[in-house]
């Protein structure tokens, strides 16, 4: 069985990330899992970690009132869940749930903005990374919106 920092260290987020990096963020790391159909979090709620996926299949979802939720993007293993965690007022956007029963890797955001705060070369190279990560929610969000409306008429 692979130790902790062996294991994140090839997940696909942390590709590439130094050593000293890989250290920092594991240390800031615990195992998790979530059954199948669990809410991981919800909407308006407090933000303080975000998840990298090693086994499952989450899917994001909005909520609309007439059409109740709407599934944003379905995440799998090699996925991050939660950037929200580094943007202020710290509140999740969007729903979470576990499709299936998912194992991941928890961050605590609250610990790892602080370690940040310490070592902006750290800091630096998580924002590229997470950049990227807002880049495909906004792209699957737009597909979304295209998709929804284009039904609507």
């Amino acid at each position: 069985m692979q130790t902790l920092p062996a294991s994140l260290a090839e997940h696909t987020f942390l590709a590439g990330l130094e050593p000293k990096h890989v250290e920092v963020i594991t240390s800031c790391a615990t195992a998790v899992q979530f059954p199948a159909d669990r809410l991981i979090f919800s909407e308006g709620d407090e933000a303080n970690q975000f998840f990298l996926i090693t086994d499952g299949k989450v899917s994001l979802e909005a909520f609309h009132l007439e059409r109740g939720s709407i599934v944003i993007q379905t995440l799998g293993p090699g996925d991050v869940l939660g950037w929200s965690w580094l943007v202020p007022p710290y509140r999740w956007r969007l729903d979470a749930r576990a499709l299936e029963e998912t194992h991941a890797f928890a961050l605590d955001g609250k610990q790892l903005r602080a370690r940040c705060e310490e070592d902006p070369a750290l800091g630096f190279e998580l924002l590229k990374r997470f950049a990227a990560v807002v880049e495909q929610r906004l792209s699957a969000t737009r597909l979304q919106l295209l998709d929804v409306y284009s039904r609507s008429y």
